[in-house]
Formats: C-alpha cells, structure tokens, sequence
C-alpha cells in the first residue's frame, strides 16, 4: 500500500479510538508488513516470527488509546515492538542460543562430503539460496538482543540515530556507537568465513545437504524463496530523515524485506471482524 505520512498515521490513530474500523484495518496494514521482518530479523525463523509479530499488533491495536501524539507513530509503535521482541522467550533460538564462535567452528570443521544427497529432487541453486537467507538470518541470533535490534534499526531499516535511540532508550551518540561496533562485527566475521558476501571459504551450494540433515532448510518446504519479497523503501517509515550510512553498510545487502504471511492477515482480519473489536475501541 502507499506509504503514509505521520499526520495521516497519527489521524488514522484518533480515528481508531473512537471505534473506526476502516481507520484501524488501515492503520495496522500499514505496519504488518514492518512487524513481520523487523520480527523475523530479531528471531530468526518464519514460524517464530508470524507469531511474535501477530502478539505485537495485537498489543498495538489494545495499547492504541494510550497513543499520545508526542512522538511519530511508527516510532510509538516499533517501542512496542522492540520491547516485546527484546523479551520475547517462545522462540526457537531463546532455548537454544548461538554464537559467532559455534557458528565460524561449525563452518570450519563440519564433514559435509560426508552427508548423502539429501535434496528429494528440489533444485539445488534454490536450496542454495534458501540456505544462503537462512544462514545470514540465523547469524543474527550470534549478537545479544539489543545489538540485534540496534543492527537491525540502522541497517535494514536505516533509521536515524535520534529515532533509533528514541526507540531504545539510548541516547543517538551512544546508539552510533554500538551500531558501528555491532556492524564492525558481523562484517569480520563474513569476512572471515562468508563465501558469498565475505572472503570466506564456505559456500552454500556446497552446504545444502548438510543443512538439510542439520534441520536447518526443509526442501520441501523453503520459507525465504517461497517468500513474496517488497520493496525496501516501502519500510522505511520509520525514520524521520537519513543518516549518512558507514562504509560497513552495503555489506549487509542479505537483508531482504518479506511481506507478512498470509496466516497474519487472517488473524488480523478475524480480530478486526470479531466481538474484541468492541472492546478495543472502548478501552
């Protein structure tokens, strides 16, 4: 949809607190599709993503009367869901925590010419792909959730230092601080060991079968190609002006924008068609 402006947005929010349907389907339109990659970016999975991020509009949409105006809206609304995410302990990767130092020794010290071929007929420069916006998803979950988030803001969604530090308590000096650190990091390490977007000597197409085995893709069912992509700008609502960006930034061009599942929509839909609707335009 076309992007909207903070007056409109902050307009379509008063509208939906007085019990305007149209004004609040519109208004978390707008956002689905933000919450979803900004969730999937922080968790790490499709499935760990679609239910955080149907958590985080709900909780947008019971919280909409508390929206005072003093601040963009987007940014009243990434707070929400920057601090739902930060804490979020359902997913996946909470129970089972990575590191850049089990990630680059798995790298190094797998025995992938052992595994059999493991692609059940699926093209392997499919798999290959869907590894490679697998794997650099998942190398996310190396950094401890406020560098994730910080990484996250600055690079994918190019917010601003004031707004980024608005949203996470920080004042913009330390944010830039942590950004460039955080940035410096995973570029050494994609450095180091990324073949496809560092000096490294792992490949994707040659991991496929051992990715497969490890769990980590299913041939049948592959979540980022299968994935309808958007374009960047069309997230960028976050920010109010943009920053110069480092040198560090176009290192990170793994960080594709996705449009939110058609099950969010759905539970969006039924949420709006439902008798809660009623108490959500009350409270």
């Amino acid at each position: 949809m076309e992007k909207l402006t903070n007056e409109e947005l902050k307009t379509l929010a008063a509208k939906a607190t007085a019990g305007d349907k149209k004004a609040l389907e519109t208004l978390i339109v707008s956002l689905q599709d933000t919450v979803f990659n900004l969730s999937l970016r922080m968790l790490g999975t499709f499935a760990d993503a679609e239910d955080a991020a149907q958590d985080i509009l709900l909780k947008v949409i019971t919280h909409l009367s508390s929206f005072r105006g003093e601040s963009a809206f987007t940014t009243w609304a990434f707070r929400i869901a920057v601090n739902h995410l930060k804490n979020y302990q359902k997913h996946m990767f909470a129970h089972h925590p990575l590191s850049f130092e089990f990630y680059g020794e798995d790298i190094e010290h797998a025995r992938i010419e052992d595994v059999p071929d493991l692609t059940q007929d699926v093209d392997k420069a499919l798999l290959a792909e869907e590894l490679k916006m697998s794997c650099t998803n998942v190398m996310l979950q190396c950094l401890d959730p406020e560098s994730r988030c910080i990484f996250i803001l600055g690079t994918m969604f190019k917010a601003d230092s004031r707004i980024a530090g608005e949203i996470l308590g920080l004042t913009p000096e330390n944010y830039r601080k942590k950004l460039s650190r955080t940035r410096k990091k995973m570029a050494d390490f994609l450095g180091q060991y990324c073949g496809e977007y560092g000096g490294g000597r792992c490949r994707c197409k040659d991991r496929v079968n051992y990715a497969v085995q490890c769990h980590r893709i299913n041939p049948l069912k592959p979540d980022y190609t299968d994935a309808a992509e958007i374009p960047l700008e069309t997230m960028l609502g976050v920010k109010a002006a943009m920053e110069e960006m480092d040198g560090l930034s176009q290192d990170f061009s793994f960080l594709k924008p996705y449009k939110s599942p058609e099950r969010t929509k759905h539970f969006l839909q039924e949420i709006l068609d439902s008798a809660q609707f009623s108490v959500i335009r009350d409270s």
